[in-house]
């Protein structure tokens, strides 16, 4: 009989929350079905504070220009690598093209100024609070993501229902709902035939006598991804991943939607955006972060094609940079963002939030993008209008859902 350890290191994974017990193996079911549509939640966390104001570019707002005299990108005309302009305002860093035709299509929005109203530019706490969900509270036991899991935990549910293509599982992910962390499809499972067969005989019993067979649904999913030799995926409608870990984790991601073994929630992240020195504008470090980022996520677009109209990707990072730029040619940890939000259902072609101004006395501290939008109205709003979960109150734990309050991404 294979030990649980050993299935863990052969199966080159981590498995958190799982246990591999009766009580998994009855939350286990098989979650394809031909009469549910799945929504799915692809979740992108930029690590290290990207600057979201040479990202998503406020190009109409006269005080960026000279706030940040060598780091500002262009306006939008005949300038080399001047901002591509989306509503006369705003425009994008031109290292994020390959996702302005989700923007002309109406698939791509944005939610600028948007964040959490605790002060802190701890990256640490920052990303402890904004995977918790609890602005200001570290002792939070599980992450927001493994709420709506745990909330919607009486509808069928695969192995595979949350995934985070990382070594190790991300906070949002943590909590009693199970989920998985994998850093590559092709090597997860076990090696050996004959073992398979007998880690698989340890539940069988079980799931005869007492789990009615959701084990077997387990395996079978299982199966259906080995099935699908993730070795040899071909991307689908000219998508092309840039040979990244970024654009390899995304990659996988579409490999599990398309393989139909029950995928919900996935996650991945992409760090390098703490940009003190030497940002750049459209070359440098920010930019080569910017160019991985975008290659990937419209690669993901573009070969997931039909799945699209059920899948939502959300991007986030823990805060912003400061509006001026400091003495390095880089700048500081801030407070607004921009997030990204891209799929079906989306009212794209907009920039949502309230755009509070740049000049000194419309800064957060006088330094800093301020804050129109709790990212939390922005999860809440992904998890309702998209996911579907009627009461989102036990996701957002101390935090007063209101519709009233949601950016309006979704119709």
């Amino acid at each position: 009989m294979v030990s649980r350890r050993a299935f863990l290191r052969n199966g080159a994974c981590a498995l958190v929350s799982l246990g591999f017990a009766p009580s998994f193996l009855a939350r286990t079911v098989a979650a394809t079905s031909e009469t549910r549509r799945q929504k799915r939640l692809i979740a992108i966390f930029q690590r290290g504070a990207v600057d979201g104001l040479s990202m998503v570019v406020p190009h109409g707002d006269a005080e960026y220009y000279r706030a940040r005299p060598s780091l500002a990108v262009a306006r939008p005309g005949n300038a080399t690598d001047a901002a591509l302009d989306l509503d006369g305002f705003f425009g994008l860093n031109p290292r994020l093209a390959p996702l302005l035709p989700f923007w002309q299509r109406g698939d791509l929005a944005v939610v600028h100024a948007c964040g959490s109203p605790d002060a802190t530019r701890s990256h640490f706490d920052a990303q402890d609070y904004m995977e918790s969900a609890t602005p200001g509270v570290k002792s939070t036991g599980d992450g927001w993501v493994n709420r709506y899991l745990q909330a919607r935990a009486a509808e069928p549910a695969s192995p595979f229902r949350a995934v985070a293509l990382a070594s190790q599982m991300p906070r949002m992910l943590q909590g009693r709902a199970p989920a998985l962390a994998i850093q590559n499809l092709a090597q997860f499972g076990l090696s050996a035939e004959a073992t398979n067969h007998a880690f698989e005989a340890e539940y069988a019993a079980a799931a005869d006598r007492l789990l009615h067979g959701t084990a077997n649904d387990a395996f079978d999913a299982m199966k259906r991804l080995k099935a699908a030799d993730p070795a040899q995926y071909q991307p689908e409608h000219g998508a092309q991943y840039p040979a990244t870990a970024f654009g390899r984790a995304l990659g996988q991601i579409a490999q599990l939607v398309k393989a139909d073994v029950g995928l919900e929630v996935a996650f991945a992240d992409l760090g390098g955006w703490d940009t003190h020195v030497n940002q750049g504008t459209t070359q440098g470090q920010l930019a080569a972060r910017l160019t991985d980022f975008s290659n990937a996520i419209a690669a993901l677009v573009t070969d997931l094609g039909d799945h699209m109209a059920d899948t939502v990707v959300l991007t986030m990072s823990e805060f912003g940079r400061a509006v001026s730029e400091n003495g390095n040619r880089g700048t500081d940890h801030g407070h607004g963002n921009a997030m990204l939000v891209i799929g079906g259902g989306v009212r794209g072609r907009r920039v949502y939030g309230r755009w509070p101004g740049l000049a000194a006395a419309e800064r957060y501290d006088q330094r800093d993008l301020a804050v129109t939008t709790d990212f939390r109205d922005v999860f809440a709003e992904v998890v309702t209008r998209h996911l579907g979960v009627k009461d989102a109150a036990p996701v957002f734990p101390g935090f007063a859902v209101n519709p009233a309050h949601f950016p309006g991404i979704f119709a």
